[in-house]
């Protein structure tokens, strides 16, 4: 594709958790003073650090957003969409758009998993579709279709289309995609964000080859999942 182009922000935190930090650090500063003052003994204080200041702790953990570049050649590679353990490596019948078999590769996100989303492949996207639905547990196989999800149709230089899916699971409660139609899009590249647990699908073409195991974890923009022929 020539000389690819970034696009990438410097963003240690997420933007999609900036302000939910912001107002639950506030709130947690507010009522420890309100302790701290109210009571002769540290112990409600204590009690409420330990509670709520774990629990902020975990919402940064899971808004972290770390910088990262994959260093390798890109042209037939396929890079992990997500951090989290590949839950699925099986031929599928796909027939919502390519109505044939396709190798669907699955990453599981956990809620101490980064939830940023980046794009797997180097392309142009071709449409960006959401659809509400349930949310079962993010890991059962009907998750990726009944469940609320977001499909991303990207087309590679050669020609080649890659669906990816963002899957809402039993607690994920939003979706965010910032992938546009007909825009390029780029390994290294934010594709979007899911909160709290869920997953993403890959829909490859049945002659891609994985360099994942079922089980194995993965670092999302880093991680190679398959090659393409």
């Amino acid at each position: 594709m020539g000389e690819r182009i970034k696009k990438l922000k410097k963003i240690r935190i997420h933007r999609e958790g900036t302000d939910e930090l912001l107002y639950s650090l506030f709130f947690v500063i507010a009522v420890a003073v309100i302790l701290w003052r109210s009571f002769d003994t540290p112990i409600p204080f204590a009690i409420f650090i330990a509670i709520f200041g774990t629990a902020w702790l975990l919402m940064l953990n899971f808004y972290r957003c770390p910088i990262r570049y994959f260093n390798g050649d890109t042209e037939k590679t396929v890079v992990a969409p997500a951090d989290g353990k590949v839950v699925v490596i099986e031929e599928t019948d796909e027939d919502e758009y390519f109505h044939d078999k396709r190798l669907m590769i699955s990453i599981f996100m956990s809620p101490l998993n980064v939830h940023a989303n980046w794009f797997p492949v180097d392309g142009r996207v071709k449409f960006v579709k959401h659809f509400d639905g349930n949310y079962h547990r993010a890991w059962l196989p009907k998750a990726s279709l009944e469940n609320e999800h977001a499909d991303t149709m990207i087309e590679m230089p050669n020609g080649e289309n890659i669906l990816v899916r963002q899957v809402a699971g039993a607690m994920a409660r939003r979706i965010v995609t910032y992938a546009k139609e007909e825009e390029d899009c780029y390994i290294d590249e934010h594709l979007g964000f899911i909160k709290l647990g869920s997953r993403v699908d890959v829909y490859l073409p049945l002659g891609a080859q994985p360099c994942v195991k079922m089980g194995q974890p993965t670092t999302g923009d880093l991680t190679v999942i398959a090659k393409l022929p």
